[in-house]
């Protein structure tokens, strides 16, 4: 009794140690902030068209996307804790380096590429971990939970960084270099640029010290199997290579980008979405609300799934998603605006449990680190298609409504896809757990 419930505080603890990191990846979702200041009209420091303030945002989603394949395989081979440990150092000196650079091209380097590798190596090492410490029937609510941390991050990120860009911003700014004169040549500078130093100070600071707290569980023995059980035993961690090799992972691809391209529109787009459609001037509370309701969505879709399975949640998130596509061009008061924002939370979010879940339930979670890492490539797809497309079609119709037609086709197409998706044809069913299973003897 004792060992169990020690296993299962152990388990908690590296939950709500990924919870906390992913509460500090998700400053990604600042941006949705940062991209209206860039595009102000009446600030002559940038004056940015909307492509040039996306591009950052969109190399960012695409490292951030490929940087999962790489650090998947080493959480895998190494453990979490170091790789969050590189990927917390590795963001916060990519933010302190965007708030040093004043160019697209620059922030596309330090922000696109320092920042995304960072958030990748991160993030790869949250879900994995926790969820080994639980059994299969938690698994949708486990990394719900800590997937969770990066929605809600932007319930605090975006209103503290619009209190950065402003008079909170100027007078820290002058406060410090009071105190110390020789900041003056670096806070010295825009409130965008000081913003991004800000945060990366207190990203390089907290992700590796909450890193400490990752770990996997202990191995736990496991009684020698019958010849009959070898026989039906379930092949259920597949690994990399095998994976590749199966239509469901194709799958799981197409339904990543197809659905989050959307999401992503939304979430880089919706401060000036709520400025040109609604007159909003506070635009963090459209991005806040998404926020929450996107931690939200990931929590419900986990729970969800549990009960009605993964792709049929899928199917629902996507068909909702779509009709609020649909229904978007006609947001056009700062509450219906700030309600678009919290349904395409709950959709978007949900997502971000229902792939990894999947992946688990499909391939299992001994490779789970760089199976889940290239399934998530398609994020990095999902995140150039939809904050370009938004973008690109706002800025040469001066409106989203083509943008958010073809959004919903891309999910209408996502539903679809996930009715066919079924597990790997070629794993055995699995054969029923012993009676007495085994206990962890960890102390």
């Amino acid at each position: 009794m004792n060992d169990n419930r020690s296993h299962a505080a152990r388990g908690w603890t590296v939950v709500i140690a990924g919870l906390s990191i992913n509460l500090i990846l998700g400053v990604l979702y600042a941006w949705g902030v940062v991209q209206k200041a860039l595009t102000k009209a009446d600030d002559p420091n940038w004056h940015w068209k909307g492509t040039d303030a996306a591009r950052p945002f969109s190399v960012a989603t695409v490292c951030f996307a490929v940087m999962m394949v790489f650090a998947g395989r080493c959480q895998d081979k190494f453990g979490p804790r170091l790789v969050a440990t590189a990927g917390g150092i590795m963001l916060g000196l990519g933010l302190i380096a965007t708030g040093l650079v004043d160019s697209p091209t620059g922030m596309m380097l330090t922000f696109g590429i320092g920042a995304g590798l960072g958030i990748g190596l991160g993030y790869s090492a949250t879900t994995p971990p926790a969820i080994k410490w639980f059994p299969p029937a938690r698994k949708g609510l486990i990394t719900g939970i800590v997937v969770s941390g990066v929605g809600l991050a932007a319930v605090y990120i975006a209103p503290l960084t619009q209190q950065l860009l402003g008079n909170f911003g100027k007078n820290l700014n002058n406060a410090v270099v009071s105190w110390l004169p020789f900041t003056g040549s670096i806070l010295g500078r825009t409130t965008i640029s000081t913003s991004f130093i800000w945060l990366g100070i207190v990203t390089l600071i907290l992700v590796p010290i909450l890193a400490q707290f990752l770990r996997n569980p202990p191995a736990q023995p496991v009684a020698p199997a019958s010849p009959a059980q070898k026989a039906a035993a379930p092949r259920s961690d597949t690994d990399w290579l095998a994976m590749l090799g199966t239509r469901p992972f194709y799958q799981l691809w197409f339904l990543m980008v197809l659905s989050i391209s959307a999401g992503m529109m939304i979430i880089t787009q919706v401060g000036v979405i709520a400025s040109q459609q609604a007159g909003l001037k506070w635009t963090y509370m459209p991005i806040a609300t998404l926020a929450i309701f996107n931690t939200f969505g990931r929590l419900l879709a986990g729970a969800l799934s549990d009960r009605i399975g993964r792709t049929r949640t899928m199917v629902l998130a996507f068909l909702c998603q779509a009709a609020n596509m649909l229904a978007f061009s006609h947001y056009t008061t700062p509450a219906l605006v700030i309600f678009g924002s919290a349904f395409t939370g709950i959709c978007y979010g949900g997502i971000f449990t229902l792939m990894p879940a999947t992946t688990a339930d499909f391939y299992g979670v001994r490779n789970l680190g760089v199976n889940y890492g290239l399934v998530f490539t398609g994020f990095g797809i999902a995140g150039v298609v939809g904050p370009m497309l938004g973008a690109g079609i706002n800025d040469h119709y001066k409106s989203y409504h083509w943008a958010y037609i073809i959004s919903a086709v891309m999910l209408v197409l996502g539903a679809l896809l996930a009715t066919f998706t079924k597990p790997p044809k070629t794993q055995p069913v699995p054969v029923p757990a012993p009676a007495q299973p085994a206990v962890s003897t960890a102390r």
